[in-house]
């Protein structure tokens, strides 16, 4: 009886350890088992997305405020399109707000940083975010430079 009675120890045990794990894993990643009923949906367009993903932050002034939803192609434009959730109680951003695509530490992790505007009106569900800033490309960067360095030492 005493051997029963520390193997269903040992496996509570296991089974809470193993819950444990669980519950961090989907914190890190981000998901929630909470339903979006609070929250409504904005949109924003950039020239260039590069590296941002669904599921990403959405911030102001360093709170997450929000995520990233979808990303697709405007077909019209042929700019990235952003749906963006964002939460109910966020409810006051002025139409003239502005949109940036930032880096978070040294992995590069993308979110969007919203500014706030001036404007009397509001943003509410469905809205387009017009004033944006897309992602910064290390790549072109370094492209800018050298091709920057090869002129300077023609002339």
């Amino acid at each position: 009886m005493q051997n029963r009675t520390v193997e269903i120890g040992v496996g509570l045990f296991l089974l809470a350890g193993i819950l444990a794990l669980l519950l961090l894993a989907l914190r890190v990643s981000g998901l929630s088992a909470s339903p979006t009923a609070d929250t409504y949906k904005l949109y924003a367009y950039f020239d260039n997305i590069a590296g941002l993903t669904v599921r990403a932050k959405v911030t102001m002034a360093g709170v997450t405020i929000g995520k990233v939803t979808a990303i697709d192609l405007d077909r019209d434009s042929f700019t990235g399109r952003v749906t963006m959730q964002v939460d109910k109680k966020v409810d006051n951003l002025p139409t003239d707000s502005t949109a940036s695509i930032l880096t978070a530490g040294l992995l590069g992790e993308k979110y969007i940083g919203v500014s706030v505007g001036g404007e009397t009106t509001l943003l509410k569900e469905g809205s387009t975010i017009h004033d944006t800033q897309s992602s910064l490309v290390l790549e072109d960067l370094i492209g800018k430079f050298l091709l920057n360095t090869v002129n300077k030492d023609a002339k």
